[in-house]
């Protein structure tokens, strides 16, 4: 599992995706529609769109002729581009592209003979944002809780996960490793963290969690890995909220009638990764505290 192939390379999260995976020793080839600015592995420029042009980015053999000769052919596929949020395109846009290109990565790898695929889904499948109009069912949420897409963008990523357990079905032996993921933050951002601090409502739209750039780069490298056979997903988040404020209060002050399931200590994040923990190994390594 050393020959990786990373799409949306030059996104936010898949940036760091590509330089930890190319810093633990993997060969790694990013396919974009754009070079990232962090270009610390070869670039191929893929419309994901185009079934035929993702077909030609997975199955090289490493032939003397091929522009990146000296990449064997993929391992693995991980699969991070998309329209990465609701509300930057119109609703059919968001919605035609994510499912398009997912359908399109997911088919073409399982084509060229690829059974392990690791992709990102989403903290919006479970119901976010969320408001005490429309507040979670329980706290922490965990990968149990009520899938309740509110946006196309959500939906495009609650389609995907169905897309995934499918396809798996119909592919034995192969693996699907869905990752929910939290908002990505790079440790440039976490300066903005202070102006939340003095109303929690301004996050309490996804629980107030996050995820590190570096931690959802340690994930992807996890799932690569885990002995899983069929589709999975996990919330990966960090460990600790972005607020100053208890866990606990927050939910007492925002959502408090919502029941907690379990105890809520200190900072703890209220989007659970006790899944990931014990299936992947996930544990954070960085916080916005200590940054």
């Amino acid at each position: 599992m050393k020959n990786i192939v990373v799409t949306g390379g030059s996104g936010k999260a898949g940036r760091a995706v590509c330089r930890h995976l190319v810093e633990q020793g993997y060969s790694v080839l990013n396919i974009d529609v754009q070079p990232s600015p962090d270009q610390v592995c070869p670039f191929y420029r893929v419309d994901l769109n185009d079934r035929g042009q993702v077909i030609d980015a997975l199955q090289w053999t490493g032939g003397k002729d091929h522009p990146f000769r000296s990449f064997a052919t993929p391992d693995a596929v991980v699969h991070l581009a998309a329209i990465p949020a609701p509300d930057l395109q119109p609703e059919e846009v968001t919605f035609r592209n994510n499912m398009l290109s997912t359908y399109n990565v997911f088919d073409a790898a399982l084509r060229t003979g690829i059974k392990r695929i690791v992709w990102a889904s989403s903290e919006t499948t479970l119901g976010l944002p969320f408001s005490p109009e429309n507040p979670p069912a329980y706290a922490p949420v965990d990968e149990e809780h009520p899938m309740r897409p509110e946006s196309a963008y959500a939906l495009s990523k609650d389609l995907g996960e169905e897309m995934a357990r499918q396809m798996a079905r119909w592919n034995p032996g192969t693996s699907f490793v869905g990752l929910r993921l939290s908002n990505v933050m790079l440790a440039e951002d976490y300066p903005r963290f202070s102006s939340w601090q003095g109303d929690p409502a301004l996050r309490q739209w996804n629980l107030w969690g996050y995820i590190d750039a570096r931690d959802c780069a340690q994930a992807v490298e996890k799932a690569l890995h885990v002995n899983l056979v069929g589709a999975d997903t996990f919330i990966i988040a960090n460990a600790d909220t972005v607020m100053e404020t208890p866990s606990a209060e927050l939910m007492a002050q925002i959502f408090p009638d919502v029941p907690l399931i379990g105890p809520v200590a200190g900072h703890q994040t209220l989007l659970s990764i006790e899944k990931a923990r014990r299936i992947l190994g996930y544990e954070p390594e960085h916080s916005w505290r200590t940054a």
